[in-house]
């Protein structure tokens, strides 16, 4: 049980670490090295290419409340909308559920690795909307 839970933190640490390595890369640079690109897909494999594309299209916002709460909205590639709590990384969709919390065979949905990478380049689409609608949304997930 130690041994998980160290290597849970140790992944943990790596995974933060590359986004912050991404994030000083775009900014100096405007595009994102190879070598992130690949310690990235190392990472994340299958699931880095459908988020890159996620933000290749815009598909992240922040809705931002006047409390001061946030989540993340990311419109799938099938158009549909999914929200996403990045503090705990969860999503609404149907792979987080299957592929995160049951099968436990990847770290996060390509959805929440959108958003990770979308706020690491700079790119997130901002939206502000009532303490209601943040309320409504949150009550909605599943």
């Amino acid at each position: 049980m130690l041994i998980s839970a160290l290597n849970t933190t140790l992944i943990a640490a790596v995974i933060e670490q590359l986004f912050e390595e991404l994030k000083y890369s775009f900014k100096e640079t405007g595009k994102v090295s190879d070598d992130i690109l690949a310690a990235l897909n190392n990472v994340f494999d299958a699931t880095l290419v459908p988020a890159l594309d996620l933000v290749d299209n815009c598909s992240v916002t922040v809705l931002t409340c006047p409390a001061g709460r946030h989540v993340y909205q990311v419109i799938g590639s099938s158009g549909t909308p999914y929200t996403c709590l990045v503090s705990c990384q969860y999503c609404s969709c149907p792979a987080y559920r299957f592929s995160v919390l049951k099968k436990e065979d990847h770290v996060m949905c390509k959805h929440v690795l959108a958003v990770k990478l979308s706020n690491a380049m700079g790119v997130t689409k901002e939206l502000q909307v009532t303490d209601a609608e943040i309320g409504r949304m949150i009550s909605q997930m599943e």
